[in-house]
């Protein structure tokens, strides 16, 4: 798509937003229910679009995908006029015999920026809110999911005309160019680098902008924990999507004195979960291109090696991978692995444990195995710029403490709508007035 067809396509949804057509919450009403017929349409399509870009399984397509969509659809529906109302404030003193309203009020035309590891997650659910806020959107999916991209594009033009949804397909050069134009809202999805790239050109027109990013999230596991359960759970949450998850564990901090017992686990979890030979397995997914495939690669240590470290370059598979004896003068621990790589690093002391996570940039999310109270108050308090924090979770019980300064996590869905409003203050004053006169 050229420039001047992306400039057309703004314009002509800057014209529809300001027909006022999105207001009414019939309109998003309806918007929402044809969005949700052609999910259900396109169903097995999505799910075997999902399998050749990432070799999802039906049952993770729908569990970490399509369900989770129609989940936050559904939800929407049931509370979007309540969302839409306007809330009854207190009225400062000197505003006397007026009343106060916070209203919420959608931005306009949004852009909104998805990433390959959940293609129909991360571009439909902001679509979602996008829509129920009351915004036109523009919608740039990642290129590197090109079958998903296919049936996304197909189902979101069934639904919709291009002045109130559009779907821009490209690389670099329409990335590029959208950023190049005024929005009235970014939604990004992403990494880091990208991440600072939307920010950069959105504050030459001081856009308002929400990045969803990444980060290194620690696991911690004490002694205290229950290791089978522990292993159980981090096995779950750091290979699921062959480890190409935002809020996957991306490294364990164990207590050193429980290391060996949990690696045990964790090798007879991987077995369990995925077989003895995970490569073998039509259900194990795949890395999403070869560029990725070769980095990932690039991370292992042949030396420090305990588990796995097989590849298929045919597939772009790597099987799941246990590192031990890590420390942060590895490669590893360099960058977000994004990958089906586990590396086990040890502490002495719990402080010890939360120095270390304290010393690097701050995370998406704080993982802690423990059954010690105490210790999970003080691990909870750790650092306020973590998104969120778990005791003893499954990836998806976490849910978010607080908005770090860069990172947010997918959240409920009343809080997720709202990055797609601002709220207007308005007072209305009645006739009554008073007069006041100075006296000397």
């Amino acid at each position: 798509m050229t420039e001047q067809e992306i400039k057309d396509i703004l314009q002509q949804q800057n014209h529809f937003f300001s027909s006022g057509k999105t207001i009414q919450a019939e309109f998003r009403l309806k918007q929402l229910e044809s969005l949700k017929e052609a999910m259900i349409r396109h169903e097995a399509d999505l799910a075997a679009a999902l399998k050749a870009d990432l070799g999802k399984s039906r049952m993770e397509s729908y569990m970490c995908e399509i369900g989770l969509t129609l989940s936050e659809l559904t939800w929407m529906q049931k509370h979007l006029r309540s969302l839409m109302r306007s809330k009854r404030v207190s009225t400062p003193a000197a505003q006397f015999a007026a009343k106060s309203f916070r209203s919420p009020s959608p931005y306009g035309t949004v852009l909104i920026m998805s990433p390959w590891n959940y293609p129909v997650l991360l571009t439909l659910d902001p679509l979602i809110d996008a829509i129920a806020a009351g915004n036109t959107a523009v919608v740039k999916p990642s290129a590197y999911a090109p079958c998903t991209f296919d049936v996304m594009k197909t189902m979101i033009e069934e639904c919709f005309p291009a002045h109130y949804v559009a779907v821009v397909d490209g690389g670099r050069a329409e990335n590029q160019a959208l950023l190049q134009q005024r929005f009235d809202m970014i939604f990004f999805t992403g990494g880091k680098t990208v991440g600072r790239e939307v920010l950069r050109h959105a504050a030459e027109y001081l856009t308002p902008v929400t990045l969803e990013l990444g980060g290194k999230s620690p696991c911690i596991v004490d002694s205290t924990a229950k290791i089978r359960l522990a292993a159980k759970r981090i096995v779950f949450g750091k290979y699921l999507n062959c480890g190409q998850t935002c809020v996957a564990p991306d490294y364990i901090l164990c207590d050193k004195r429980i290391r060996d017992e949990l690696i045990t686990a964790i090798l007879a979890e991987i077995e369990k979960q995925f077989g003895k030979e995970p490569l073998k397995n039509p259900n194990y997914g795949k890395i999403i291109n070869e560029k990725h495939f070769e980095r990932i690669l690039g991370l292992i240590n042949g030396e420090k090696l305990v588990y796995g470290g097989q590849s298929e370059p045919e597939s772009l598979r790597i099987a799941p991978t246990v590192l031990n004896n890590i420390t942060w003068d590895d490669a590893v621990m360099g960058e977000e692995i994004f990958g089906p790589l586990l590396p086990i690093l040890t502490f002495d002391t719990l402080n010890e444990a939360l120095d270390t996570v304290e010393s690097h940039p701050h995370p998406l999310a704080l993982y802690f195995f423990s059954e010690d109270k105490a210790a999970q108050k003080k691990v909870c308090g750790v650092n306020p710029n973590i998104t969120a924090f778990a005791v003893n979770p499954a990836i998806f019980d976490i849910q978010p403490v607080n908005a770090s300064t860069m990172n947010s996590l997918s959240r409920s869905s009343e809080f997720t709508v709202s990055d797609f409003l601002f709220i207007v203050s308005a007072l209305f004053r009645s006739y009554f007035s008073f007069c006041f006169s100075a006296r000397q």
